[in-house]
C-alpha cells in the first residue's frame, strides 16, 4: 500500500511540477489553462505566483514520495489545495459565476487534498 501511495504522490507530483515548469517558462500556460487576461507586465505576476503554487507543491510531494519519512512536507501542498478550494466555495458563495472549468479545478483540488493528507498519514505510519 505505501509503495503504491509514494508512486501515486511521485506522479501528482511530477504532473504538477511540470505544469510548473511549462508555466514559468511560458506564462501562457496558466493563462490559457486558467482563462486569465494578464496585460502587460502584470503576465510576470502569474508567473510567479502560479509558479510558486504549483512548484512548491510538486517538490513537496516528490519529496515526501522519494523519502516517506518526510510525510509531514504532504501537509504543504494539501493546504495550498485547500486553501484555493476553499476560495473558490467563498467566491462561488458570493456569486462568482461558475463554469465547468471551476467545477473541474474544484474537483482536482478537492482530490488533491485527500490524496495528499491520507498520503500522510499513511507513510508516516511506516
Amino acid at each position: 500500500m505505501n509503495l503504491a501511495l509514494r508512486i501515486l504522490v511521485g506522479l501528482w507530483g511530477l504532473g504538477f511540477g511540470l505544469l510548473a515548469v511549462q508555466g514559468i517558462l511560458d506564462p501562457r500556460v496558466f493563462t490559457t489553462q486558467f482563462g486569465i487576461n494578464a496585460p502587460g507586465a502584470s503576465i510576470n505576476s502569474v508567473r510567479g505566483d502560479f509558479g510558486a503554487f504549483f512548484l512548491v507543491s510538486a517538490v513537496c510531494a516528490l519529496w515526501a514520495a522519494w523519502k516517506p519519512e518526510k510525510e509531514q512536507l504532504l501537509y504543504v501542498p494539501a493546504a495550498l489545495y485547500g486553501t484555493a478550494l476553499t476560495g473558490r466555495l467563498i467566491g462561488l458563495g458570493l456569486g462568482d459565476p461558475a463554469s465547468g472549468a471551476n467545477h473541474q479545478a474544484m474537483i482536482i483540488e478537492g482530490a488533491s487534498v485527500l490524496l495528499m493528507l491520507f498520503s500522510a498519514r499513511r507513510l508516516g505510519t511506516g
